[in-house]
């Protein structure tokens, strides 16, 4: 099962929860992992995630960590631009820590989609190969 972190600023938690939803069939098959408020606006939603703390208050370091233990397989972050926070520094080190440990990242909606549909993609190829060594 894929553990998948999902986070947005406030501006974006719509979009992340209208992103998701548009995805059940495939989520149902992933566990989902939030920061604080995303977590709960997620919920809000009717969608069920694993809650972490807040980004402000060690959410983006838990994170940090669960990356560097292996923990993560992709990682979405919806960000607004416009957003500079106290604990950017935990932001960093947390975007830092997806390149260093080659987590694939999402920042906007867009290389989302990308992600999940290479996965999809990744996961298809690896089952028909798995037929093919399997029928030899």
């Amino acid at each position: 099962m894929k553990n998948i972190v999902v986070i947005a600023h406030d501006a974006k938690k719509a979009e992340l929860v209208q992103f998701l939803q548009e995805r059940l069939d495939w989520i149902q098959g992933v566990n989902l992992i939030a920061t604080g408020r995303t977590a709960e606006f997620i919920e809000a939603h009717g969608l069920k995630c694993v809650h972490l703390s807040p980004g402000q208050s060690g959410g983006y370091i838990q994170i940090t960590e669960m990356i560097q233990r292996h923990e993560v397989d992709i990682v979405i972050f919806l960000r607004d631009h416009k957003v500079v926070q106290q604990h950017h520094e935990d932001i960093r080190r947390l975007l830092e820590s997806c390149n260093v440990h080659n987590i694939p990242l999402a920042t906007n909606r867009a290389s989302a989609e990308l992600l999940i549909l290479g996965l999809i993609r990744k996961e298809a190829t690896e089952r028909l190969k798995q037929k093919e060594e399997e029928n030899k």
